[in-house]
C-alpha cells in the first residue's frame, strides 16, 4: 500500500511508496486503479463518510451512507473567521460568503432568526447582558448548520468560537471547519481604524470615513456609528480577543491560516480566497508520476534529481534513455543511431517504444517516475496518454529568454578532465583550465533561441493538455522551486468543478 509524502529524505520516500517488496508481495496494480482514485477523490469520500458514521453513530448505518452520499457535500465551504476588532473579518466573511455562495454565520444573525424558539431566548438574553452563554450560542450554530442552505452550499462562520470553551463544544458536536483564517494587525492600527467604522443598518455593510467611504450620498446619509468602537471600548475588547485567542488556536493545528489585515482589504480577500480553496493533504494511497516541462536551461534536470533523491522516484530524462539505448546495441539502439548520427529528431514512435520499455519496469510502477525532456508537443502528449502513461502532476518552468541565455552561453566543459564549469556560477579554479575550456555548439546564442522558440510555440498547447498542470516561476533560487514543486506534489489536485 502506497502512502502521501512525509518531511525527510528517506522518510518521505517510504512514505510515498510504502514497504511494497516484490518478492513479497509482487502484485502490480493497474495504474488506471490509483488514477481512478485521486480523480475522483474516492480515499476523501470513504474518509469523510466513516468520520461521520462515528461521529453520528446512527442506528441503522446503511441509510445514514446513502443519505450522505447523495447530499454530495463533502467540499463545500466550512469556514470559520477570527480576528480582532477593526481586523475586517466581517467584510471578509461577507465577501467569501457571496464568491462562495455561502451561508454567512455570525452572533447577529444567529439571534435575529425569527422562526426559532432558541434563537427568541438568545434574543432576550442578549438584549439583556450583551453576551450570550456558551451553550446557547452552540445550540444556536448547530440548528443553523442543520438548515438545507448551509448543508448544501456550505457556510462560514463569522466570530465564532469566541473562546476555547465554545471551540471544543462546537468540535465534540462534529462541527469541523476545513479552513481557520486568523487576520492580525497591531492594536495601535485597530483602534484608529476602528473610530472610522460606519454601518449601514439596512445592508449590514461596513464602511470607514478613511479608508471605504461609499460614492453615493444617499447610503452615505444613513450610515450609523456602531456601537462600542470608542477608543477605551475597542481596548477593552482588544484586551478580552488576545485573552481568547490564544486559548482558540491550540484547536485548529493544521487548518490554520494567519493573515495580516494591516494592508488593503481586496489584498486579504485574495489571500483568504486562495486558501480556503486550497484542498488540505491527504491521507490517500498516492504513487507520484511527475512531468517537467520547460525550456532548456529552465532547471528540470537538476528539479528531477532533487526529487529522485528526496522521495526515491525513478529519474527518467528522455534524451539520455536515448543515448543508453544507443550505447547498449539494443534493436531499439540500431533504430536510434541513423538519426543521431545525422543530427536528426529521432521519430516519436521510436521514442515511445524506448520510454515504455523504461516505465514499465517495476521500479517506475511501484516507485513512481518523475520524467523530463517527452512530450515536447501535444502529438507526443496524446500519443504517451494514449498508451496509458498519465502523469498526475504536470509542472512548467518558465523561464526569461535573458536568464536562459546567461544559464547556458556561459557553460563550459574541460576536454581533459569532462569536468564542467560555468563562468559565472562556477569557475574554473586556474587560468590554465580556463584556456582549454569548450563550449558545446549547443549553448550558443543562436541554437538556444532556435530551441526555446520551439518550446514556447508548443507550450501553449501542451498546457492546454495537461488542463490541470500547475506553472511555476522558474527564474529563482532551485530549492525554491523545489519547494514549490513538492508542495504540488504533496498536496492534492483542486476538485473538479463540474
Amino acid at each position: 500500500m502506497t502512502r502521501g509524502p512525509s518531511d525527510g529524505g528517506q522518510q518521505g520516500a517510504d512514505a510515498l511508496h510504502g514497504d511494497m517488496d516484490a518478492t513479497t508481495a509482487p502484485h502490480r496494480i493497474p495504474p488506471e486503479m490509483p488514477q481512478y482514485g485521486e480523480a475522483n477523490h474516492v480515499f476523501e469520500l470513504m474518509q469523510n463518510m466513516l468520520e461521520q458514521l462515528l461521529i453520528h453513530q446512527p442506528k441503522d448505518p446503511i441509510p445514514f451512507m446513502i443519505d450522505h452520499l447523495q447530499r454530495d457535500n463533502d467540499y463545500v465551504p466550512k469556514i470559520v473567521i477570527l480576528g480582532p476588532p477593526a481586523s475586517g473579518k466581517t467584510t471578509i466573511a461577507m465577501w467569501l460568503g457571496k464568491h462562495l455562495n455561502s451561508s454567512l454565520l455570525s452572533v447577529e444573525s444567529l439571534i435575529a432568526q425569527e422562526y426559532s424558539s432558541l434563537a427568541a431566548d438568545a434574543r432576550r438574553h442578549y438584549q439583556k447582558f450583551q453576551t450570550l452563554p456558551n451553550t446557547l450560542l452552540v445550540r444556536l450554530v448547530q440548528e443553523r448548520l442543520r438548515e438545507e442552505d448551509c448543508v448544501r452550499r456550505g457556510w462560514i462562520l463569522d466570530g465564532i468560537p469566541e473562546t476555547r470553551e465554545q471551540a471544543l463544544m462546537i468540535q465534540t458536536l462534529g462541527i469541523s471547519p476545513r479552513h481557520v483564517i486568523v487576520l492580525s494587525a497591531p492594536d495601535t492600527v485597530l483602534i484608529e481604524r476602528n473610530l472610522g467604522k460606519r454601518i449601514d443598518p439596512q445592508t449590514g455593510e461596513i464602511y470607514h470615513t478613511t479608508f471605504d467611504w461609499p460614492p453615493e450620498s444617499e447610503i452615505q446619509n444613513r450610515l450609523i456609528v456602531p456601537a462600542g468602537v470608542s477608543e477605551g471600548e475597542t481596548a477593552r475588547r482588544l484586551l478580552e480577543y488576545h485573552r481568547d485567542i490564544v486559548r482558540i488556536l491550540p484547536s485548529y493545528p493544521k487548518i490554520l491560516k494567519v493573515i495580516p489585515a494591516d494592508q488593503p482589504c481586496v489584498d486579504v480577500f485574495c489571500q483568504a480566497l486562495t486558501y480556503v480553496q486550497t484542498m488540505h493533504r491527504s491521507n490517500a494511497p498516492f504513487t507520484p508520476r511527475v512531468l517537467l516541462c520547460g525550456p532548456m536551461g529552465s532547471g528540470k534536470s537538476l528539479q528531477a534529481a532533487l526529487l529522485a533523491q528526496k522521495y526515491g522516484l525513478v529519474n527518467v530524462c528522455c534524451g539520455q534513455l536515448l543515448k543508453e539505448a544507443m550505447a547498449d546495441k539494443s534493436k531499439y539502439g540500431e533504430m536510434i543511431r541513423p538519426f543521431f548520427e545525422k543530427e536528426m529528431a529521432v521519430p516519436d514512435n521510436i521514442i515511445m517504444k524506448v520510454l515504455r520499455q523504461r516505465l514499465d519496469q517495476q521500479d517506475c510502477v511501484e516507485r513512481g517516475w518523475v520524467l523530463h525532456g517527452f512530450p515536447r508537443d501535444r502529438d507526443q502528449a496524446r500519443l504517451m496518454d494514449g498508451l496509458g502513461y498519465k502523469p498526475n502532476r504536470v509542472f512548467f518552468l518558465n523561464v526569461p529568454f535573458d536568464s536562459i541565455i546567461e544559464r547556458l552561453t556561459l557553460r563550459r566543459t574541460d576536454p581533459v578532465t569532462g569536468e564542467r564549469y560555468h563562468l559565472m556560477y562556477k569557475p574554473p579554479p586556474t587560468t590554465e583550465i580556463q584556456a582549454r575550456l569548450l563550449q558545446s555548439p549547443k549553448d550558443s546564442e543562436e541554437q538556444i533561441k532556435l530551441r526555446t522558440d520551439l518550446f514556447y510555440r508548443n507550450s501553449a498547447e501542451l498546457e492546454e493538455f495537461y488542463g490541470r498542470a500547475i506553472t511555476l516561476n522558474g527564474d529563482q533560487d532551485p530549492y525554491t522551486v523545489f519547494e514549490y514543486i513538492e508542495s504540488g506534489i504533496i498536496n492534492p489536485l483542486p476538485k473538479k468543478v463540474p
